[in-house]
């Protein structure tokens, strides 16, 4: 039986209508499907397209017994109250680990090779620079974007600490350590990596106490968001030199204001959210949304499932 599956809000890009069609199912109206997928990341809540227009349209067809966001960060709609119980939930977790793990590691590599520095010089001038082979890594998160930098990494022969809110044994890390051990993550390590999903437990993650405890020399290094790390204790940090720098994708506010003090900072460099850009996004999330259409439709499965509960 062909799966009918709605594809919203209107104006949807038709690539993801393609994606659907791929994995045998019929794009329909909501009040036909039995199945959406909402492609708005709804970052901009109270616009018409973010987390409010979904809750509306759910409530509205309460049939639909699965809703496919396109990204891995979900918390805009675990904030506005959209998950429920009543259905499936699925996200792009896992979907963007490779690029964000490529990207993640380029800007720890920048950062503790001095690149800033080299890249603004217009004379010879002084030897600097830190090399990560046999190095410490910490990676807050376990989650896909973690495990693909653990593999990265793995040729540096660096010493890896994770930290997530389950610890267990993951093939190629050190130790496993929870939340309530995080500091231990700190001391010694040359690069602290942010990969977690943004939760209540997780937001200001990164503050003066934890600046404090990081190697002078050590850089961190952002792909997750931008509420993790208190920004005001990062750039008293940063202008105090407790840390050897910061390399951040992501940033709190978001975009970051012309003249805002990160910016002028020779020892912060930021890239705009660009770890995953959409020309890397589409065959990406065209590739889940088809895999996953293929399995509602065969009873199986999905990938990338969200516990309401946990709110990612």
């Amino acid at each position: 039986m062909t799966p009918k599956i709605a594809v919203a809000p209107e104006g949807t890009r038709e690539w993801i209508c393609d994606a659907v069609r791929a994995g045998g199912a019929e794009v329909v109206k909501p009040a036909q499907a039995q199945a959406l997928v909402w492609t708005d990341a709804g970052y901009d809540d109270g616009r018409r397209n973010g987390p409010e227009a979904l809750k509306a349209l759910v409530a509205k067809h309460p049939h639909l017994d699965w809703v496919q966001l396109p990204w891995a960060g979900v918390e805009p709609y675990a904030t506005a109250g959209v998950f429920d119980d009543k259905r499936r939930w699925t996200c792009g977790k896992g979907v963007y680990a490779k690029p964000v793990a490529e990207h993640a590691l380029t800007l720890a590599l920048a950062g503790l090779r001095d690149l800033k520095r080299f890249a603004t010089m217009q004379s010879w001038g002084e030897q600097s620079g830190i090399s990560l082979a046999g190095g410490k890594a910490t990676i807050f998160g376990g989650g896909g974007i973690a495990r693909e930098l653990i593999a990265l990494l793995a040729p540096f022969g660096a010493e890896i600490t994770v930290v997530r809110r389950h610890p267990r044994k993951m093939d190629g890390v050190h130790r496993v350590l929870g939340y309530d051990t995080r500091y231990e993550a700190l001391r010694g390590a040359d690069v602290v990596f942010v990969a977690c999903a943004l939760t209540p437990e997780t937001a200001g993650l990164i503050s003066s106490i934890e600046l404090e405890l990081m190697e002078p020399h050590a850089w961190l290094v952002n792909v997750a968001r931008g509420q993790h790390v208190l920004t005001e204790d990062l750039v008293l940090a940063l202008r105090d030199d407790t840390i050897g720098g910061a390399a951040l994708d992501v940033t709190d506010p978001e975009p970051l204001p012309d003249g805002h003090p990160l910016w002028e900072l020779p020892n912060c460099f930021i890239t705009p959210h660009t770890a995953n850009t959409e020309d890397m996004a589409r065959p990406l999330l065209s590739q889940r949304i088809t895999a996953n259409v293929r399995r509602y439709a065969a009873g199986e499965e999905l990938i990338g499932p969200v516990d309401p509960a946990l709110g990612y």
